[in-house]
């Protein structure tokens, strides 16, 4: 345990549902759900205005049609547009300290103990929180964080969501247990329904009740290791460390679909698209793996995955995507396929290319924006399958905009941008030549661009 609080943990508020907003000046103070729009999609982030009719993250986007109300915004990811400004927070927290651990695209853990001279007296840190929440605020054009700042990662995770959204919460040293002993148990990493629920069943519903049981009976409960993770937790012991790089462990792509799939040639295209996605990322990251795995789902929600390991390293697609046809072939699709998905794991920073491969026009264009552009080419049906609720447009004579829904062979838009007062709505025939996929808006004004 350090004597300051000086880890700081950063959590971007409904992040995904606030870069929406920002983008889309009409959808600023109405519900929005981010995440998959088809019948089996899930939500990957609510607004807080959704939040109040009760949608959340990992609930089926059904459910959350059900509880919201008429004229929410049901929209697909766009994740260009997220990673942009998510890239932007980073380089604002790695001014304050060399080590900053992403922990996921919206969330940080930084030590400010290795920065430049801070202050690290309660009244320093809080200053400094201020600070970045601001200069958060400002560079991304009004995206909010909430700042936890404790002398582990576990009390600045703790703080970071107990005043939400927009908090800020420093738990000085030595009050870790006040904070920590009335919150519910599930308020600590790695407490998830199962636990929760054994956890129940003994009398332990409050962090205090958990810290009141003896190593051996967490242990009985709960296994050797994560029980005695949980003995550490309840008395707030948390030696981890901010690490700077966290080592990828596998890079990989997946698709769930709004029906079951049994055509072998168009799950093959889809194969085609994953690995060509794969590639590209591995190839960015000058990474490169053995084993190829294929992940299915089938109808009746059974998952299963199927591996091959190579005896040296690859990041080609080509490659990976035979291999991961053939063990489609061997998986088998019968009664209809929901989820597919091809990775590679056992990463190295090596690959042993074939030197002796064709650079011919057959070859897969590398670029991520080549592989969704070519998966929506070769999508089947109606021409209004290629626009998706949220998707960034551009029409030629009514400029940039936004697609609010598609069907019938219509394509309704909504032409507006994080710059400009909310717009106008067109519904416009589906393969119009004049509209055309966008690039995500830039949300800075000319005189903030760096």
């Amino acid at each position: 345990m350090r004597r300051e609080a000086s880890v700081l943990h950063l959590d971007l508020d409904a992040f995904f549902a606030a870069v929406e907003q920002r983008d889309k000046p009409s959808l600023r103070g109405r519900p929005v759900v981010v995440g998959g729009t088809g019948g089996r999609g899930v939500v990957a982030t609510a607004s807080y205005e959704a939040r109040a009719y009760g949608a959340r993250s990992a609930m089926s986007t059904a459910e959350a049609r059900r509880r919201c109300p008429p004229g929410t915004a049901f929209l697909g990811g766009r994740f260009g547009a997220y990673r942009r400004t998510s890239d932007v927070v980073m380089e604002l927290l790695r001014e304050l300290s060399p080590l900053v651990e992403p922990v996921s695209i919206d969330e940080a853990y930084v030590d400010l103990a290795a920065g430049p001279g801070h202050d690290l007296s309660v009244e320093g840190v809080t200053a400094l929180a201020r600070r970045l929440k601001a200069r958060i605020a400002e560079a991304t054009g009004g995206v909010t964080g909430s700042v936890g700042i404790g002398s582990s990662k576990l009390m600045a995770k703790i703080g970071s969501d107990l005043e939400k959204p927009d908090g800020l919460v420093v738990v000085a040293p030595g009050t870790e247990l006040d904070v920590l002993h009335p919150l519910p148990v599930t308020r600590l990493g790695g407490v998830g329904p199962a636990t929760a629920e054994r956890l129940r069943q003994v009398g332990v519903a409050t962090v205090a009740q958990l810290a009141a049981k003896s190593l051996p009976d967490l242990v009985a409960l709960a296994g050797r290791a994560h029980g005695s993770g949980l003995y550490q937790l309840a008395r707030a012991e948390d030696d981890r460390p901010v690490v700077a790089e966290r080592e990828a462990k596998s890079v990989s792509h997946e698709e769930t679909f709004e029906r079951d799939l049994t055509d072998l040639a168009e799950l093959n295209r889809l194969i085609d698209s994953m690995a060509t996605r794969v590639g590209a990322r591995l190839r960015s990251s000058a990474l490169s793996g053995r084993t190829v795995t294929l992940k299915l789902r089938r109808y009746d929600f059974t998952t299963l995955t199927r591996s091959q390991t190579l005896p040296q390293p690859t990041d080609d697609a080509r490659q990976v995507a035979s291999i991961a046809r053939r063990l489609l072939v061997e998986a088998g699709t019968g009664g209809g396929l929901r989820l597919l998905g091809v990775g590679v794991s056992g990463l190295s920073q090596y690959a042993q290319g074939d030197l002796f491969a064709d650079d011919d026009a057959d070859a897969p264009d590398e670029s991520e924006a080549a592989a969704v552009l070519a998966q929506a080419a070769r999508v089947a049906g109606p021409a209004d399958r290629r626009w998706w609720p949220g998707q960034d447009v551009v029409h030629d004579e009514l400029g940039p905009g936004w697609v609010w829904g598609r069907g019938l062979g219509r394509v309704t838009v909504r032409f507006e941008g994080p710059l400009t007062p909310p717009g106008p709505v067109r519904t416009l025939a589906a393969d119009d030549p004049a509209l055309h996929p966008g690039d995500p808006p830039d949300w800075r004004p000319p005189t903030m661009e760096p």
